[in-house]
């Protein structure tokens, strides 16, 4: 299994991009996984259903399944956030893995940069962004450089510059 990052400020077009990049890789012959890093207080269920239930009660785990689904729930209850190749190891064998978030990890990445945010780019102290998917260009800097839209490029990207999870979290 393969890893690639995409990293960036909020609202710097992250997930909108691997929507769009999710299918051209796919198209290419490749399985395609992604894991996203969220902020703290998320949900992916809802009160009133039976496995926010469990969940209320105490349930460490909550597994739901259906003919077409199943999604694991796993509650933290204070332990530590579980680390980035604990969580990649609870995925099931892909080509691809595209890991949104995680910025300050150490795994290649793209950074996502959109010049409107007025944000400080992140490539300058982060030797691990190997490219950057942005609607500004960087004079003067050796990385790889693709406009947002150009989603083939940084499908080309994201195949070149992922690495074996092994190889980087041994």
């Amino acid at each position: 299994m393969r890893i690639i990052g995409l990293v960036g400020w909020s609202g710097a077009g992250k997930t909108t991009l691997i929507t769009r990049l999710i299918p051209t890789l796919i198209a290419r012959g490749l399985s395609v996984s992604t894991l996203k890093h969220a902020h703290h207080q998320f949900d992916v269920d809802h009160p009133g259903k039976d496995s926010h239930e469990h969940r209320l009660a105490g349930s460490t785990e909550t597994l739901i399944s259906s003919g077409r689904r199943f999604a694991l729930m796993h509650e933290l209850r204070g332990a530590p956030e579980w680390p980035l190749p604990a969580l990649l190891g609870k995925l099931s064998p892909v080509d691809l893995v595209l890991i949104e978030g995680f910025k300050r990890e150490k795994h290649p990445k793209i950074e996502i940069y959109r010049a409107e945010n007025a944000k400080s780019p992140l490539h300058p102290a982060d030797p691990m962004i190997r490219a950057i998917a942005t609607d500004h260009v960087f004079p003067g800097i050796s990385l790889p450089q693709v406009g947002l839209d150009e989603i083939d490029a940084i499908a080309n990207l994201a195949i070149t510059l992922a690495m074996p999870v092994e190889t980087i979290f041994p």
